[in-house]
């Protein structure tokens, strides 16, 4: 093939050795900038600098409000945003020189559309800094090219995928088009079109220069007033101790001086985990090698857009009158020597792990055949184990902050996240919901965990081009954290899912048990690949955007719970008390509703920040004082509560909690016992009338009415009982000390099997909550979200003059009316829906889902979003009720009906017990 013979040749000139497999490696670099030579970067040259030799390029200010350390794409976007929120005394510290680090050998490609309303929106931010925002304020260029994005799809699946992502590109008015292959081949005619199936195309989709961009941010950050200073290696970070025994950072270290500070922002990239160590932080990424070549030139490729064939696992980047081809293997290269050099520049191309983006670039665009190889680069980059970034305020320490991790999307996400990033750090939150990158999403457990991060972090970089399906699960590091029920669970079937650490019953499978097998690196490293491997092959059955294969058995999970009884093992929840003296002044500033009513009460609440959004939904039991008894009764002389908190936000919640404590100085306690009890809730129709025969406790609603709670007796084992639901039917929850979870299981089971009892999972709670109406957060209750937005004004003691976090701006936003409300929809056609699909109201886009299930028991689809006013007014009920609503699903239109309340049970009588 002429193209590898070339390349060969290209090898040869570069004189480097034959690779031990026979195939020629490459040592070659050449600047990203499509504005330079291909002249490469001394890295030689920066080695010996970096050894000390000319010292830092400005002297070291004594102090800094915040020093961010890390000169790349992160690093310099929120020093810029920083500084245009106000800040001046702020640091940038870079151990070589801008971009030096995995920024220098980014490809710099943008693209609008991603499977999440919350990266449009971030990516919509880094577009407008680098086009146009950049330029006005500086006069200078970026190296920005308007040359549009080109999605290729060799199959229905990818497809259909990619309609998706154009029909919510509708609700943010970003302009895309679902083309043919004749259209393709008239867009780009130097394509292969013959195996294609489609192609989405994005005309405002473009190339950022990695150099210019960097440059740009720091000339416009030193404007105003900051602090850049290069080829300064930080070697320490400083933290104290403060007086109620809190981490906190005090100063930044070097060769040459220190800087004292509150504040550290770890914008290193792959060095962030050492100089996470430096401060006792855990920074859970590793770093892999990630190449590309750049060819020579191809006649008629100038001005074409760039291509992502990611079934072929390849992108095509233009880069003047040539590409720049890469992609990500299932069998990347882990870079260990996370050294104090720039180890990286010595890297070797692997041929024959790069040869499968060969073919598959030779195979889109044939003229590559005959064409050669002007220059390799290769290079590390960062990945995490669920392909997230690393933000936020780090759990350990106090003002140390990250932004990091970025999965090789730093470039593109950069403005975005430097903004909020930037907003986090001044205002103690960001703008947006950034929960998906927050650092405390992952338990404490597994972020110095290796084998996790290692597992779960080249699972991430394998799949970066699969298709991104509603039911996907990791099979890396799997049976992380397991609860008591797991084994007799998994014996019945049980297909988990993992979330936080945690496996989780997901439903249940009627062919046997499917357990989740060791990590097999998808057959890559010489590991061998699971056979027979019962789990992974159903997973397989439900990766499709129609309705899966076992949505019958979701069906008779959830009509089983409405009609008889069916048991939920909700074991993941975190589970914490909050006790000391001044238990009751924290509980009434950190839940928006009134915990203090009689012991034995149970009250379902929200926690807000200071803007009013979300940060979890929970429920509060108040308890009565009493001796230690754990984990069911923690020791208090006087208030004492009980929290339970959907596990997969446990964490974030956890630091939550003690950040508000140690900034009010309340003189609190919050103990976990997470691990230390499992839970069980039984709900439906027959749940009373099964469970009268297993405590020892009169269960009418006069003793023990809805929401209320009781140490009772089952089956000879003490549990704490609570009439609660979630599902929208009569139940109780049992949260049981780990020791009596399977014969308080199995006592239940026993008794039920006469009333039809059944096992079920969160597929069943997901259809089950949203048909009653019921939040789910982070789905459509999240963060940026407040509760009057949501529907949950009735959580809110807004009637007393009791003050709360967030208080303040509810108060306000009622005043001023809300801007946008959540709706509910439902659609009488049989279509799957799954969340992000377009809402038009009168044929005017007003929002998107952010939620949709199949309702089994009212036979319809159901889903969730928030809606504005496109003219930018009051969203009132009668906006609501006065409007035609469609919803677009992969670009089809279905009429939908609007609700504002609850379409199953709106009177809430089932879960009073009230039947017939």
């Amino acid at each position: 093939m002429a193209f590898l013979g070339r390349a060969a040749q290209r090898v040869m000139a570069c004189r480097q050795p034959l690779s031990p497999l026979g195939r020629a490696t490459t040592r070659c670099y050449s600047s990203q900038s499509t504005h330079t030579t291909e002249k490469s970067v001394p890295y030689e040259k920066t080695l010996k600098e970096e050894d000390g030799i000319g010292g830092p390029t400005k002297p070291l200010p004594k102090s800094a409000d915040v020093v961010v350390v890390g000169g790349g794409s992160l690093g310099c976007q929120t020093l810029y945003h920083l500084c245009k929120l106000g800040m001046t005394n702020v640091v940038l510290l870079e151990r070589d020189r801008l971009t030096a680090g995995t920024t220098w050998h980014t490809a710099g490609l943008l693209w609008q559309l991603r499977p999440s309303d919350t990266e449009v929106e971030l990516l919509a931010h880094t577009r407008n800094v680098i086009s146009s925002e950049l330029e006005e304020e500086t006069g200078l260029e970026t190296g920005w090219i308007q040359n549009g994005g080109l999605f290729i799809a060799s199959n229905k699946q990818r497809l259909d995928e990619y309609k998706r992502l154009m029909s919510l590109g509708k609700a943010y008015g970003i302009e895309s088009y679902v083309l043919s292959p004749a259209e393709t081949k008239d867009l780009y005619p130097l394509m292969n079109v013959k195996d294609l199936y489609g192609t989405l195309y994005v005309p405002k989709d473009g190339t950022m220069d990695p150099a210019g961009t960097c440059t740009t941010l720091s000339r416009a950050a030193t404007a105003r007033g900051a602090t850049v200073i290069e080829n300064c290696p930080v070697t320490g970070i400083q933290v104290k101790v403060d007086d109620l025994g809190v981490k906190r950072v005090k100063a930044v270290e070097t060769a040459h001086g220190t800087i004292q500070t509150p504040c550290v922002v770890n914008c290193a990239g792959v060095w962030g985990t050492k100089l996470g160590e430096m401060a006792g932080v855990n920074v859970p990424l590793i770093a892999m090698h990630h190449a590309y070549v750049v060819t020579e030139r191809i006649e008629g490729i100038q001005n074409m857009p760039n291509v992502r064939d990611h079934d072929a696992s390849v992108y095509l980047r233009l880069q003047g009158d040539a590409l720049s081809v890469g992609g990500y293997e299932q069998n990347p290269i882990f870079w260990n020597d996370v050294s104090d050099k720039f180890a990286f520049s010595l890297f070797d191309l692997d041929w024959d792990v790069f040869m499968q983006h060969i073919d598959g670039a030779v195979n889109r665009v044939p003229a590559l055949e005959q064409t050669g190889i002007k220059s390799t680069v290769c290079g590390p980059e960062s990945f995490t184990a669920d392909h997230k970034p690393l933000m936020g305020e780090a759990p350990e320490v106090r003002g140390f902050f990250l932004g990091c991790g970025f999965n090789s999307a730093g470039m593109m996400l950069g403005g975005g996240c430097g903004k909020e990033l930037a907003h986090w750090i001044i205002h103690g939150r960001p703008e947006k919901d950034m929960y998906g990158y927050d650092i405390r999403r992952f338990h404490h457990s597994l972020t110095n965990n290796n084998r996790w991060i290692r597992e779960r972090s080249h699972e991430s970089y394998a799949k970066n081009y699969s298709v991104v399906f509603p039911f996907d699960e990791p099979l890396a590091s799997r049976n992380m954290r397991k609860d008591p029920f797991h084994q007799v669970l998994q014996e019945q079937g049980c297909v988990f899912q993992e979330r936080h650490g945690w496996e989780r019953p997901g439903w249940f499978n009627r062919g046997g048990p499917a357990p989740v097998l060791d990590y097999d690196y998808y057959g890559a490293y010489d590991v061998p690949k699971n056979t027979d491997y019962k789990y992974s092959e159903i997973l397989g059955k439900e990766y499709t955007f129609d309705f899966p294969p076992h949505h019958d058995v979701i069906r008779d999970e959830c009509l089983s719970c409405r009609n008889a009884v069916a048991v939920f093992d909700m074991s993941y929840f975190g589970k914490f008390y909050l006790t000391g003296p001044d238990a009751k002044k924290a509980a009434d500033w950190l839940f928006t509703a009134d915990v203090n009513k009689a012991p034995g009460s149970t009250v379902y609440t929200c926690m807000l920040n200071k803007r009013g959004g979300v940060e979890s939904d929970l429920t509060v039991s108040r308890l009565e004082p009493s001796p230690a008894h754990l984990p069911l009764t923690p020791e208090s002389n006087g208030e004492a509560y009980y929290l339970a908190i959907g596990g997969g936000v446990a964490q974030h919640n956890w630091s939550h909690i003690q950040a508000v404590l140690q900034d009010q100085g309340f003189r609190c306690t919050l103990i976990d016992h997470t691990e230390d009890m499992g839970m069980i809730s039984i709900q439906g129709p027959k749940s009373r009338e099964l469970l009268q025969e297993v405590l020892d406790s009169d269960l009418s609603n006069d003793a023990f009415p809805f929401s209320t709670h009781k140490i009772v007796n089952a089956a000879g084992h003490k549990v704490r009982a609570m009439r609660l639901s979630f599902v929208g039917e009569m139940g109780w929850e049992f949260h049981v000390p780990k020791e009596s979870c399977l014969p308080v299981y199995h006592t239940v089971m026993a008794a039920g099997a006469k009333f039809g009892i059944c096992n079920a999972g969160y597929r069943a709670i997901d259809s089950l909550s949203i048909e009653k109406g019921y939040r789910h957060w982070h789905a459509d209750l999240r963060p940026d979200d407040t509760p009057l937005e949501a529907g949950l004004a009735f959580t809110c003691k807004m009637k007393t003059s009791v003050p709360f976090l967030g208080r303040q701006a509810l108060e306000a936003q009622k005043a001023e009316g809300l801007r946008r409300r959540i709706v509910c929809f439902t659609v009488d056609e049989k279509v799957p829906m799954f969340g992000l699909e377009a809402i038009f109201r009168n044929g005017v886009p007003v929002g998107h889902l952010r939620r949709s299930e199949f309702g089994f028991a009212i036979d319809k689809t159901i889903g969730y979003g928030y809606i504005r006013n496109p003219d930018g007014g009051v969203v009132s009920p009668d906006f609501v009720r006065s409007g035609e609503f469609t919803l677009e699903r992969m670009g089809v239109t279905y009429k939908a009906t609007a609700h504002l309340r609850s379409p199953f049970d709106p009177e809430n009588k089932r879960v009073k017990g009230i039947y017939g």
